[in-house]
């Protein structure tokens, strides 16, 4: 398909990009606003997709003993799952804290592998001094999530807010520029 073509099949649809720009908005000002109730969702979502996948693990468990493979492996992982999710839906916050302390010992623990790798590389490597770095940020991040969990959670959920209010602002830009060029198409050269 030819530059002109694919940017005539782009221009068309120019409304679904200002849609998903207004999305991307909207959930940026919502998770800014209500940083509480971006985290309870994300609680949620995760539970009901771990419900979900859990099913399909057992529907895997099932098609593999027809097949007389190994099966028990999936039954593993269903319930797992399954248990997950209901830990989930029992209580939200449960969930949320294991999966804030997990971000913050990887953070932790990977700062110390990084730190590790560079003195390593040290030998074959010069300036390994931005992997040090990269690894004392690791190491602060996790530190200040566990130092201050309240503040790291709404920092956190403020700064995906703020990528998508931007990120939104770009493609509402990209969908006005493909209604323009859908009102008067002009020919790029090809590259």
């Amino acid at each position: 398909m030819n530059t002109l073509s694919t940017a005539h099949v782009l221009s068309r649809n120019w409304w679904a990009w200002l849609i998903r720009g207004i999305a991307a908005i909207v959930f940026g000002i919502i998770a800014f606003l209500m940083p509480g109730a971006t985290i309870l969702a994300f609680g949620i979502l995760f539970g009901a997709y771990a419900f979900v996948d859990g099913i399909f693990a057992i529907v895997a468990a099932v098609r593999a003993s027809e097949a007389h493979e190994r099966w028990w492996p999936f039954v593993i992982e269903g319930i797992i799952g399954i248990v997950i999710a209901a830990i989930t839906f029992y209580d939200v916050r449960i969930t949320l804290l294991a999966i804030y302390f997990t971000i913050a010992a990887w953070a932790f623990l990977t700062g110390i592998v990084e730190i590790a790798a560079a003195i390593q590389l040290r030998k074959h490597l010069a300036n390994e001094f931005w992997l040090i770095l990269g690894g004392i940020a690791s190491i602060l991040f996790g530190v200040l999530m566990l130092w201050r969990p309240l503040p790291a959670v709404f920092a956190i959920i403020w700064l995906i807010a703020i990528y998508a209010v931007v990120f939104g602002i770009f493609l509402i830009g990209f969908a006005l520029r493909l209604r323009r060029h859908a009102q008067h198409p002009v020919a790029v050269p090809a590259r």
